[in-house]
């Protein structure tokens, strides 16, 4: 008898793994094989999720950053990593710049309301921070043509975030492409 210790994770990262080489352009394998020298820089650039260290403080964030060569940040607003308010994020993102991390993207970001003024606001949180990127944690259905029009006003993507079969709303990533099919080319998973 053959035991099959398949997890859901082994299950996604093999098919992501799989679609990606499956999409991969060609150039690529040539990338691929080529072994830059020391100096040189990676065509692959790694980050993290601020998250990740959400026990810890910004500054100490930083600092494993630095450790671990990562200058790269999905951040949120957990601790003191990026907080909504300006005055605090202002100095967030001062620390962040006098350590060269670049934020690439926000998020989760919880979209709970279908008003305009909340979701503004969270566009406005990522605009000031110069992040390109919402990470977007379970927004309803029936939100998505009020945030595609921020997504459009703020030219800010969003990528909606499942967590796999137990998400009350995006089971999978698939029930996300088919729900943002017709929306705007931002929309996406």
């Amino acid at each position: 008898m053959i035991n099959s210790a398949f997890s859901r994770r082994d299950f996604v990262r093999t098919g992501a793994l799989a679609a990606g080489l499956f999409v991969a352009p060609s150039n690529i394998w040539a990338l691929a094989q080529q072994r830059p020298s020391l100096g040189d820089a990676s065509p692959i650039r790694l980050g993290l999720a601020s998250y990740t260290f959400r026990n810890f403080t910004r500054a100490q964030l930083i600092g494993f950053m630095k450790q671990l060569n990562v200058f790269e940040l999905n951040v949120k607003d957990v601790k003191d990593h990026l907080p909504m308010n300006a005055q605090e994020g202002a100095a967030a993102l001062a620390d962040y710049a006098a350590a060269n991390i670049k934020l690439h993207a926000a998020g989760a970001i919880y979209f709970a309301k279908d008003e305009d003024a909340d979701i503004r606001s969270k566009f406005e949180y990522c605009k000031r921070a110069g992040i390109s990127v919402i990470v977007a944690g379970d927004p309803a259905p029936e939100t998505l043509p009020r945030i595609e029009k921020f997504v459009k006003e703020y030219d800010i993507r969003l990528a909606i975030h499942n967590h796999g079969p137990e998400d009350k709303l995006w089971h999978s990533p698939l029930d996300v492409l088919k729900a943002v099919k017709s929306k705007d080319t931002r929309i996406g998973c």
